[in-house]
């Protein structure tokens, strides 16, 4: 009989803080305050260096027969979040990094302003209709930093409550937006991600693309300021056209229990072909580091430094986005 997964467990020891300085390479709510428990770290599978290279053929079916025969061994690690990173590399990441590459065409700019270790708190615009950006903006993280770092998600409580996406999202690290599971991730040091205009952002009607929604009650900041972390301000072009939202259906959306039930030019007007994403051409840009940890303790607790801050968040990505669309030629050629 197979063994099972092996479970990462929580520990209580202390970490100290971790550094808040990047280095070179190419909606939360108030909760409790900082946690001291930590995630112990997930294992990275990687290949053997100075490993021959196989025929692409070859390798892809000895990466598969590895990847089946560690899932029947259960020689594989899932923390207590439900992540599962053997899971997320082999399976889940592949066919989402189609979109990635050759639908979207991302292109990907300060990596270097991301930490090699230790915690950080990416927060990004929101928009597209449906959350695709969030999911890019993942790949962006994995795929360009050095360490290979995973971005793990903040997502609305809707996410997990829809059968089968709800078990996925768990699968690739994703958890709840509230201030205690950002807080015990950024204690671990990983890389948190946050959208906090959440589904104003992604629900607004195409006449306001790249016009940044209200940023929620500053629950992110809260999270950086306990465990001094820096916030890393991130910056999407590309996302806004996919799904040009014209109107909303508001008593579908009420019988389906959903935030909004959209109308584009292809959907529902085309059927499940409208739910094809437009080629856009996309830009992500990460931005300096705003740093949290000189401030004392209790500054989680001050409402109206947690205000500027998170102003000051909201601005800085504002500013880039005009910056970034300043430049751009065109949509879909960037």
């Amino acid at each position: 009989m197979p063994n099972e997964a092996q479970v990462i467990p929580l520990h209580t020891a202390k970490r100290p803080r971790p550094a808040t300085n990047g280095t070179n390479g190419t909606n939360g709510s108030g909760g409790s305050g900082g946690s001291e428990r930590a995630l112990a770290p997930v294992r990275k599978v990687r290949p053997r260096a100075g490993a021959a290279k196989k025929p692409e053929s070859r390798g892809l079916l000895a990466d598969a027969a590895g990847f089946l025969r560690r899932r029947l061994a259960g020689d594989y690690d899932v923390d207590e979040f439900g992540f599962d990173p053997d899971l997320t590399d082999n399976v889940l990441l592949p066919p989402l990094r189609l979109l990635y590459d050759k639908w979207f065409r991302v292109e990907v700019a300060g990596v270097e302003n991301l930490p090699a270790e230790g915690g950080a708190l990416v927060v990004s615009n929101h928009s597209g209709t449906l959350p695709i950006d969030s999911v890019m903006t993942a790949i962006a993280v994995h795929d360009n930093h050095p360490e290979h770092r995973y971005l793990r998600m903040l997502g609305a409580d809707l996410v997990f409550q829809i059968p089968v996406l709800g078990e996925l999202a768990r699968k690739t690290g994703q958890t709840l937006a509230c201030t205690e599971d950002a807080e015990r991730l950024l204690s671990a040091g990983e890389l948190v991600g946050v959208w906090p205009e959440g589904f104003k952002g992604i629900g607004k009607p195409f006449r306001d693309r790249y016009k940044l929604q209200r940023f929620g009650r500053g629950g992110f900041v809260s999270a950086a300021l306990r465990t001094g972390v820096p916030i890393i301000p991130c910056s999407i072009v590309g996302a806004e056209e996919i799904y040009p939202k014209i109107a909303n259906l508001g008593p579908v959306a009420r019988l389906l229990g959903l935030p909004y039930f959209p109308v584009t030019p292809t959907f529902p007007l085309l059927g499940p072909l409208g739910a094809v994403p437009l080629p856009t051409k996309w830009r992500i840009e990460f931005g300096e580091p705003i740093r949290t940890d000189d401030y004392p303790a209790a500054a989680a607790d001050d409402p109206m430094l947690t205000f500027n801050i998170t102003d000051q968040v909201r601005e800085t990505i504002q500013q880039t986005l005009y910056r970034m669309l300043a430049r751009r030629r065109s949509v879909f050629f960037g």
